[in-house]
């Protein structure tokens, strides 16, 4: 079956497209799922690159080759003549073992940088987290922080139940259009239908966490993250213009990685986008790739 973040994205955006789920098996053993769509005769990954920061094949490791063999056998077979495949990480066998063996079958082959994303590897302490920014930035966030304690009644709290959700997205949906223009053009009202739906079915898996930063006991600010694996995944955000002057919007974002690091999380990806701040905060560039093949 679908995974149930895919069949979200599904629900919401799959019509006009046909799914093809390809579980491929060796001696009766699952070795790898391809969750893919097709579209007049080309392949591409469920998901999309506006809302799906990376994108992949599901294999067991130690069987790419034998998972990517029967894969384009099978989309041979059906006529796929294209496989269309968007933000793929740089380390993904994707690139290193089927763009191989695709070009000994002489296909032709693209790959191309498709954008940026950043992570940071968390220390122990918050203390150690400090020295990692230069020592500008350094004071420049304590000096925020410590501005934004003086002007009141400051707590930083997580959410990651069932119980607080349609309030909090409330809160969520409307910070994040007036935070920025941009944020406020993609988020239609097909795109807000899908955030609440794949906010209901990542709670429902335990996977999803939200940030929220209250000043006075009003939410100031928000983040949307992903939980999984010892990494928190920074998804989206917004932020109360009003209280701009305090660089909430960037301390919803400090905040959330002192909160990580105090959980034990080993990893916080800012996900996808170049923007300053994640340099600012210490992250490290992570190449995103899209690779074309075409099947012929």
């Amino acid at each position: 079956a679908i995974p149930p973040w895919l069949n979200t994205w599904w629900q919401t955006f799959g019509e006009g497209n046909t799914q093809y789920l390809c579980n491929i098996k060796e001696d009766g053993n699952t070795i790898g799922i391809a969750p893919l769509m097709i579209k007049e005769n080309r392949a591409y990954f469920i998901g999309n690159k506006d809302v799906c920061d990376y994108m992949d094949f599901i294999i067991k490791p130690g069987k790419e080759s034998g998972f990517f063999t029967t894969l384009l056998d099978d989309l041979k077979r059906k006529n796929i003549n294209r496989l269309w495949l968007e933000s793929l990480r740089y380390d993904s066998t994707t690139l290193s073992i089927l763009t191989d063996m695709a070009r000994e079958r002489d296909y032709e082959v693209v790959t191309k940088l498709e954008d940026v994303s950043l992570d940071l590897d968390l220390p122990d302490t918050w203390e150690e987290y400090l020295l990692m920014l230069t020592p500008k930035q350094k004071r420049e966030t304590q000096r925020k922080l410590r501005r934004l304690h003086e002007t009141g009644d400051i707590k930083y709290r997580s959410i990651e139940g069932i119980d607080e959700l349609q309030p909090i997205l409330n809160i969520f949906f409307k910070q994040h259009r007036e935070s920025r223009e941009d944020k406020a053009t993609f988020m239609t009202a097909q795109m807000e239908s899908f955030f609440r739906s794949i906010a209901v079915t990542m709670v429902t898996e335990n996977l999803l966490r939200f940030g929220i930063l209250e000043l006075n006991k009003q939410p100031v600010a928000v983040v949307m993250c992903f939980d999984y694996n010892n990494k928190l995944y920074l998804y989206n955000s917004g932020y109360d213009t009003r209280y701009s002057f305090l660089s909430v919007g960037l301390l919803s974002k400090v905040l959330s990685i002192k909160d990580s690091i105090e959980r034990g999380l080993k990893c916080y990806d800012f996900l996808k986008g170049a923007e300053e701040y994640k340099y600012r905060l210490a992250g490290k560039e992570i190449p995103i790739y899209s690779c074309r093949i075409n099947l012929k």
